[in-house]
């Protein structure tokens, strides 16, 4: 069932628990975290960033949204990273469920503005926000880009963001960083930040690069408030190497894609189930379930 970012992450945070926001770059890697969390019976967003909706073409999004329309889990469709209002005014006539605009490099007054201009539309026809305060690291080759040097989030301006701005979720910078972190790069969360910010709002809130972070900081960032945690690296790279293990097996006749895929596919639904599991979403679905009959049902 389509549902929205508000929707989806209203419960996540009721019940302690983190949504996964899964990057499908391909038809592949959506049916691979389809499959798990249907397993799992885990609620989960779709995310596309705006370079995969451009390698993908518009019509991907009709794809995504036929699996949600045919699954019991709720299942919201997610603008990840949206540069501009018109970024986002295109998702939403395509039928996204839940938009992010991300203005965290502009100067402070400036990303007040375009977040409230797009919670605006946005909310005018029942689709949820996401904005970003602070800023985002980048390890290298990613879509979601980022910068050299991590901003924190103030958590005194975080509260004065969201009332300003009426945004549904906000992703924080706590130290994460789009991307696989070299090996002589050891990554490490300010959960004191995150704690203060939690402290101030009832907010959900939304951590971005949490590939390859260490287990034990992620699993403590959700039991102090991190209600969606984007993973997209880590998903890929394994789907990646094992592609490339089959192309290097020596059979060259191998060529059609339902015997090159299969195999990248189980290995990203291996790494979508570790998430989950992680997250702490597994068999939440239940939970949204018993609000069908009274939640309005999204049609867009």
């Amino acid at each position: 069932m389509l549902v929205t970012g508000k929707e989806i992450l209203a419960v996540a945070k009721e019940q302690g628990f983190a949504v996964p926001a899964f990057n499908a770059g391909s038809g592949q890697l959506l049916n691979a975290v389809m499959e798990a969390c249907e397993e799992a019976q885990s609620p989960v967003m779709i995310a596309i960033h705006p370079d995969e909706l451009s390698f993908l073409t518009d019509s991907f999004v009709s794809q995504v949204k036929d699996l949600a329309n045919h699954s019991t889990l709720p299942v919201c469709i997610h603008l990840d990273h949206g540069a501009s209002f018109e970024q986002v005014i295109h998702a939403i006539q395509l039928g996204f469920t839940s938009v992010m605009i991300d203005a965290s490099h502009l100067p402070y007054e400036e990303n007040v503005a375009i977040s409230q201009k797009v919670v605006e539309a946005a909310h005018a026809v029942g689709v949820s926000v996401e904005a970003e305060l602070g800023t985002i690291g980048d390890t290298g080759n990613t879509v979601e880009g980022g910068v050299s040097e991590v901003i924190y989030t103030d958590p005194a301006v975080a509260q004065d963001f969201i009332e300003k701005t009426g945004v549904d979720s906000l992703a924080v910078a706590i130290g994460t960083a789009h991307g696989i972190y070299p090996k002589d790069v050891e990554p490490k969360l300010r959960l004191d930040i995150l704690e203060e910010i939690e402290s101030l709002t009832d907010l959900p809130l939304v951590l971005h690069g949490g590939s390859s972070n260490p287990d034990d900081e992620i699993s403590k960032a959700v039991t102090m408030g991190v209600n969606k945690i984007n993973i997209s690296s880590d998903i890929k790279i394994v789907f990646a190497e094992k592609l490339r293990e089959v192309l290097n097996a020596g059979n060259t006749e191998i060529r059609e894609p339902n015997v090159l895929f299969p195999p990248c596919m189980a290995e990203t639904k291996r790494v979508a189930l570790e998430k989950i599991n992680l997250f702490k979403s597994a068999d939440k679905a239940k939970f949204y379930h018993a609000t069908t009959e009274t939640r309005e049902t999204v049609t867009v």
